[in-house]
């Protein structure tokens, strides 16, 4: 399998990797002229390419097939408060990535530890992980935001709001075969405050549970992508 680099400004018929790209198709890679490589733009475009000249400053190709990949019939957005540790945030950008997430927004709940969140690592997590596992799609990262400013954003009928307080709730994998397009909101460590989810019940917004045991934040949010895919599969 040609190795795949992240391309989001390509233009046909020919593209000279970035420097540190170059070095390392040619220094670690050894790709030579004549080498097939894939590269993905992030926006559905899949193109096969031959390196022309192995310049570890200025690698250049040439485009020779071009393969639009359509996306899905349903879309997933996940909303998540970030965990203090931002390891396990990177973790779980990587791990959705892989499996297919198309937004994930970030959440400041009333009880988040974390207030402030940079995005430019976390892209860089999500580029990784799109041409590790194959996908041409590179899901939309959007940067923190209070949880009373997102919830007016969403569609009541296609969101789901996942907590463990003791209320009346519906498995996720019971309601997310029929949506659409499917938003998950996964709460801080702590979980939603009581008037959260008030708030979001009143908007519409239908409570879920993730199955019998507490998940920590992380991974909640990536069972909640994953019961997504299986929902939607199980309904073909």
């Amino acid at each position: 399998m040609p190795y795949t680099f992240y391309a989001p400004t390509l233009t046909l018929p020919a593209y000279t990797l970035p420097e540190d790209e170059s070095k390392h198709a040619v220094r670690v890679l050894r790709l030579g002229a004549g080498d097939a490589v894939l590269l993905v733009n992030g926006q559905g475009s899949v193109f096969q390419a031959e390196v022309t000249d192995a310049n570890p400053k200025r690698c250049q190709l040439h485009i020779t097939h071009e393969t639009q990949v359509p996306r899905r019939a349903y879309q997933v957005h996940l909303a998540v408060a970030p965990t203090k540790n931002l390891d396990r945030m990177e973790w779980l950008v990587e791990k959705a990535t892989e499996i297919g997430v198309d937004r994930i927004s970030f959440l400041r709940c009333a009880r988040s530890e974390r207030r402030e969140l940079k995005l430019d690592r976390l892209e860089k997590i999500a580029v990784s992980a799109l041409k590790q596992s194959g996908q041409a799609w590179l899901p939309q990262l959007e940067e923190l935001t209070d949880f009373a400013r997102v919830l007016p954003t969403l569609d009541p009928a296609t969101t789901f709001i996942a907590h463990l307080a003791d209320d009346e709730r519906t498995e996720l994998a019971q309601v997310a075969g029929n949506a659409p397009t499917c938003s998950i909101l996964i709460g801080p460590e702590g979980d939603f405050t009581p008037e959260e989810i008030l708030t979001a019940r009143q908007l519409g917004i239908q409570p879920v549970a993730l199955g019998l045991t507490r998940l920590r934040t992380e991974t909640a949010a990536l069972a909640a992508v994953h019961t997504v895919h299986v929902a939607k599969l199980l309904q073909r």
